[in-house]
C-alpha cells in the first residue's frame, strides 16, 4: 500500500488545483465582465480562432469534452450576440462551420492577455513558472491517457 502521507498530499493537491482553477476563472471573469463575455465563450472563440476553417461544432465539443447540443446552444447564443457566424458546409448539410465575426476578432485583440493572471502569477519566477507548467502538462498527459483507458 502507498505511503499514507503521499496519499494525503495527492488529495491536498487535487483540492488545491480545483481551488486554483475556480479562483483563476473568477479573476478572469471579472476582467471579461466589461466586455460582456463569459470565460466559456472566450474559450470557444479561442478554439474557433485556432481551428480556423476546421472549426465545427463536433470538433469544439470534442475538445471541450461537452455534448454537441450544449456547444450548439452556446453557438446560437454567441451568434445572437454577434460573436460568431454559423455557416452550413453545404446547402442541405447539417454540418456547421463556425467563423469569428469582426466584433469577436476585435474583442480577442483587446483581451488577449490577462492582467489579473499576470499579477497573480508574478509571485513565481520565470523558471518556477516553466517548472509548474511542465509538471501540470505531464499530469494532463497522464490524465488523458488514463481517461482514454477507462
Amino acid at each position: 500500500m502507498e505511503n499514507q502521507d503521499l496519499l494525503d498530499l495527492n488529495f491536498k493537491m487535487w483540492i488545491l488545483i480545483g481551488d486554483l482553477h475556480h479562483n483563476m476563472v473568477l479573476v478572469r471573469q471579472k476582467e471579461l465582465d466589461k466586455y460582456n463575455i463569459s470565460t466559456r465563450h472566450l474559450r470557444i472563440l479561442r478554439l474557433i480562432e485556432g481551428l480556423g476553417p476546421e472549426a465545427r461544432l463536433s470538433e469544439i465539443a470534442k475538445i471541450l469534452q461537452r455534448k454537441i447540443d450544449v456547444v450548439s446552444r452556446q453557438a446560437v447564443m454567441m451568434e445572437k450576440d454577434g460573436l460568431i457566424k454559423r455557416i452550413r458546409d453545404k446547402p442541405k448539410s447539417r454540418l456547421l462551420r463556425l467563423e469569428l465575426t469582426e466584433k469577436s476578432q476585435e474583442l480577442l485583440n483587446n483581451i488577449h492577455r490577462s492582467k489579473g493572471m499576470n499579477e497573480v502569477l508574478s509571485v513565481l519566477t520565470e523558471k518556477e513558472r516553466k517548472g509548474v507548467y511542465s509538471a501540470l502538462n505531464r499530469v494532463m498527459t497522464k490524465l488523458n491517457k488514463y481517461s482514454a483507458e477507462e
